[in-house]
């Protein structure tokens, strides 16, 4: 249903099968077999003869509505994503990540496959949407004139930022790959003026002198050796009154039930090393790295705010 965007199709009401299959390019007799699984599912429901029409819960995959799981499925079932997955046993038994092992690192891969690229940068900014705006309104931005979205991505959370904050200027760090898009999509939010967008790898540094230095969804991908050197690359570029700031799932301290623990399953799967943490295990990274922990701010939708700054 993702895939085919047949929400996206029903977004204006009701289509008979035939010209659903035609709007979505399927075979009708097949989709018919699928919507019939759908309305079971409750996320279509039957109109007239030989029609569907979307439900309440169906509308989350729609690809134009707030807290769209669209771009989230899509990317759980793109060929590489469902390999690791699949594989899990493999990389239990052998310690290291099944994905890893046929594609090398995810942003390797994705660097050499732009649909996949593609596909996991509308994932991440999509995410992003869930919690940035708990990030505007639950931390205080001020004194900060300046911020490096370090791997930002295409600068979904930079620009909000930005917006809510409108004396502050922003540099997006990403790979060579990342920049040209993150270029067009902050621009088309009025921010080109506002914004500098800086091709590199935090592994052998950042940019000098910011305000304010956001890691999102980065400190996960690595282990703790390559997290503190990122840290450090990131110390060092740090005035003396710089502030770090950490965007990740944070892990109860005990076991319970919590999204951390889904996402760390597939941590497992895609990386070698790649791994969500408790607030003890970050403070500790930080520590190393020549950083205090100074406050942890819950975010919604599993992720917190994790505030340091130099010791």
């Amino acid at each position: 249903m993702a895939e085919l965007g047949l929400a996206d199709h029903l977004a204006d009401g009701p289509l008979d099968t035939g010209e659903l299959a035609r709007r979505s390019g399927a075979h009708p007799p097949a989709l018919r077999r699928v919507l019939r699984e759908l309305a079971g599912m409750d996320v279509v429901r039957p109109h007239g003869d030989d029609g569907y029409d979307l439900t309440a819960r169906g509308t989350a995959l729609r690809s134009d509505v707030p807290g769209s799981i669209r771009s989230s499925i899509r990317m759980l079932g793109e060929e590489s994503f469902w390999y690791a997955m699949g594989n899990l046993p493999s990389t239990v038994r052998e310690g290291s990540s099944a994905f890893a092992r046929r594609h090398g690192h995810l942003y390797d891969h994705l660097a050499a496959q732009p649909e996949a690229s593609r596909l996991f940068d509308e994932y991440m900014s999509t995410r992003a949407i869930t919690f940035t705006d708990g990030l505007v309104k639950r931390y205080d931005f001020a004194g900060a004139a300046s911020m490096v979205d370090v791997a930002g991505g295409r600068g979904h959370i930079l620009a909000t930022v930005l917006h809510a904050n409108p004396g502050m200027r922003g540099i997006l760090f990403d790979l060579d790959h990342v920049t040209g898009s993150a270029r067009e999509a902050l621009a088309a939010e009025g921010l080109a003026d506002r914004t500098e967008v800086v091709a590199g790898s935090f592994f052998d540094g950042v940019p000098a002198g910011a305000d304010v230095y956001l890691l999102s969804s980065v400190l996960h991908n690595w282990d703790d050796e390559d997290a503190v050197r990122i840290l450090r690359n990131v110390r060092a570029a740090m005035g003396p009154g710089g502030r770090v700031l950490v965007l990740e799932v944070v892990l109860p301290d005990e076991p319970a039930p919590h999204l951390g623990n889904d996402l760390d399953m597939r941590m497992l799967a895609i990386f070698d090393g790649g791994t969500e943490r408790s607030a003890a295990q970050y403070a500790t990274l930080l520590d190393e790295a020549g950083l205090r922990l100074t406050e942890v701010i819950e975010l919604g939708a599993a992720a917190s705010l994790i505030e340091a700054v130099p010791k």
